[in-house]
C-alpha cells in the first residue's frame, strides 16, 4: 500500500521559532590520572571544591532502585553546602529523602526529564525555591553538551567500573543495562565521579575512563529489582487488548508496516500488548523490521530474538530480561541520549522512526498531550522521550482507555502541554479512534476498508462527558513552580503551584 500520511519527518511544530541547528560538541577532557580509586565518598567530596550554588547531576538507570542520588546528596548536605542545582535525568519515589534537602535549601532548583513521588509533590506545593525545568531526554543531552547548563560534578552509578573509570551498565550484581542518559554528563561535566559496587574491567564499555576523575567503591548502588518500576507487563484487561488490536489495524493502514520499518513503544500495558501483536503480525506476513528503540523491556527482546527486527537501539532498560539481552546479544546496542534523541544530532534515532506508540494522561481537542501533571494538577511525570519520539516518528499513536477511574483521557484543554498537537497523529481508545484531521486520505481509507469505530476527537470527548460528567476546573495559586520545555528548549507551558485547601 502506498504511504498515505500527511506528515514530513523530522517535524518541527515551531517552524524554526527556536531551532537547534545540527552540530557536534567537542570533548576536550582527557584524564590520564592513574590514581582514581577511593573507598570513601566523603574523602572524594572534599576533593571536589563543591560550594554554594554548585550544579550536580545524576542519571536514573537504576530507576526506583537507585541509592546513589540519595547517598551523595545527603553527604553534600552534611557539608553545609546550599543552593544546589540538581540536574537529574529522572526522579522517582525512592528519592523521598531529597524532600528535606529541598525544604532546607540544600537543593533550590531541579532540572529533570521526569519527576514522580514525594519530590514531585514538594515541587507542586512550592517548596523548591527556584522554578524547576521539566524537559525531554533529547534536550537534556543537548543542554549539557552545549553548556546551556554547566555541570560542576556528575555522579555516575556504574554497575561495573574499572579502577580507572571505564564503565558498563550491563555487568555486575547491580546491572541495569544501558547507561545512555549518563554519557553526556560524563563527557561534558567539569568533574566526574563514578560510584560502583563492582570494580572489574568491563567487557562492554559505555563510559570511558578518559572522562572520569574519581572512582568510589561502595557497598551497593541500590536494588536492581527497582529497575522494574511502573507498568512493564502486557495488559490482561480485555479492553486494553481490544485497543491493541485496533492499533495494529491502524498501523497496517498507514502503509508503514512493511519490510525495513522501525518501531518504538512505551512500557505501559497496552503499548506492550501492541508490541506482542506486532510480533504475531510480522511472523504471519513475513515482515522484518530494521530496529526497535527507546527504553527496552523483555517484550522488545522477544521481537529481536524472533528475528522480527535486525537490532535494538537501547538508551535504557526497563526490566532485567532486557539487561541480560544487552549483555549477551551483539544485536542489542547501547546508545547515548544524544544518539537516541539529541535535537542537534542529525543522525539521531528518533528521527528515523516510522511508528511510535505512546500513552497520555490527557489529550485535548487540539491533540495536545499531557504526561507531566495528573488530573489534580500535581507533577507526576514528564516528557522523558515522549515529545522527542512523537516529533521524530512518521506516525505517532496515543493509546488509552477513554475513561479510567471516572476520569476522561480526552479533555477540552490539557492542564500541561508536554507534546504539542502537531506531533500527534491518532488517538485509539476502547470507545473509538480519532485520527488527526490532517490525515484525510487515511481516514477515508479506514472508512472504506475497515469496520473500525472512527470518530472525531470531539465525539470522543462528548462520549466521555456522558460517562463522567464535566469535572470542576482545577484551582491553582499564581506562583509558577516549573516550566514544561520542548525538545529545543522552547517553553511549552507553565506549571503552577497546586492550590492550598
Amino acid at each position: 500500500m502506498k504511504n498515505i500520511l500527511n506528515r514530513e519527518v523530522p517535524f518541527n511544530p515551531f517552524n524554526g521559532v527556536h531551532p537547534i541547528e545540527p552540530q557536534s560538541f567537542p570533548v576536550t577532557k582527557h584524564n590520564t590520572n592513574t590514581d582514581k580509586l577511593h573507598s570513601n565518598l566523603s574523602d572524594v567530596l572534599n576533593l571536589l571544591d563543591l560550594k554554594d550554588g554548585s550544579v550536580v547531576s545524576f542519571h536514573h538507570h537504576l530507576r526506583n532502585g537507585d541509592d546513589v542520588m540519595n547517598r551523595v546528596m545527603l553527604e553534600i548536605s552534611k557539608m553545609g553546602i546550599k543552593n544546589i542545582t540538581l540536574v537529574a535525568s529522572s526522579i522517582f519515589e525512592v528519592h523521598q529523602p531529597l524532600v528535606q534537602l529541598i525544604k532546607d535549601k540544600t537543593i533550590t532548583k531541579i532540572i529533570t526529564a521526569y519527576v514522580a513521588g514525594p519530590v514531585a509533590q514538594a515541587i507542586s506545593e512550592g517548596e523548591c525555591q527556584e522554578i524547576c525545568l521539566i524537559h525531554s531526554h533529547g534536550y537534556r543531552a543537548h543542554m549539557i553538551a552545549s553548556k546551556e547548563v554547566e555541570i560542576d560534578v556528575a555522579f555516575i552509578g556504574a554497575p561495573c567500573a574499572s579502577e580507572l573509570g571505564d564503565c558498563s551498565g550491563s555487568e555486575g550484581p547491580s546491572a541495569c543495562g544501558s547507561l545512555g542518559y549518563a554519557v553526556a554528563d560524563a563527557m561534558y561535566s567539569k568533574k566526574v565521579v563514578v560510584l560502583s559496587d563492582y570494580i572489574q574491567e568491563p567487557q562492554h564499555i559505555q563510559i570511558k575512563k578518559e572522562w572520569v576523575d574519581y572512582v568510589v567503591k561502595v557497598d551497593r548502588l541500590g536494588d536492581p529489582k527497582g529497575i522494574v518500576s511502573g507498568t512493564t507487563t502486557i495488559t490482561k484487561d480485555p479492553v486494553g487488548l481490544q485497543i491493541s488490536k485496533m492499533t495494529l489495524k491502524v498501523m497496517e493502514a498507514t502503509g508503514l508496516l512493511k519490510n525495513g520499518f522501525s518501531f518504538q513503544t512505551g512500557a505501559g500495558g497496552i503499548s506492550l500488548a501492541v508490541a506482542k501483536d506486532v510480533l504475531t503480525y510480522c511472523q504471519e506476513h513475513k515482515i522484518k523490521g530494521s530496529f526497535i528503540s527507546g527504553g527496552i523491556t523483555g517484550y522488545q527482546v522477544d521481537l529481536l530474538e524472533a528475528e522480527i527486527f535486525e537490532k535494538i537501539m537501547d538508551v535504557q532498560c526497563f526490566d532485567l530480561k532486557a539487561v541480560k539481552s544487552m549483555h549477551e546479544n551483539p544485536k542489542h546496542h547501547r546508545i547515548s541520549a544524544d544518539e537516541y534523541a539529541g535535537p542537534s544530532n542529525p543522525d539521531n534515532v528518533v528521527n528515523k522512526l516510522d511508528i511510535v506508540i505512546l500513552g497520555a494522561t490527557e489529550i485535548d481537542l487540539d491533540f495536545n498531550v499531557n504526561v507531566t501533571t495528573g488530573s489534580d494538577g500535581t507533577l507526576m511525570g514528564g516528557s522523558g522521550g515522549h515529545c522527542d519520539t512523537a516529533a521524530g516518528a512518521k506516525f505517532t499513536i496515543i493509546v488509552s482507555k477513554l475513561v479510567s477511574s471516572r476520569i476522561s483521557v480526552v479533555v477540552d484543554k490539557v492542564l500541561t502541554v508536554t507534546t504539542p498537537y502537531e506531533s500527534i497523529d491518532a488517538l485509539i481508545t476502547d470507545r473509538g479512534i480519532a485520527i488527526h484531521p490532517r490525515h484525510q486520505e487515511l481516514i477515508e481509507h479506514l472508512q472504506k476498508n475497515t469496520k473500525l469505530p472512527l470518530k472525531t476527537i470531539t465525539e470522543l470527548y462528548e462520549i466521555a462527558l456522558s460517562l463522567t460528567g464535566k469535572p470542576e476546573p482545577i484551582q491553582f495559586e499564581e506562583e509558577v513552580v516549573a516550566l514544561s520545555l520542548y525538545r529545543d528548549g522552547t517553553v511549552l507551558d507553565v506549571i503552577k503551584m497546586v492550590k492550598n485547601e
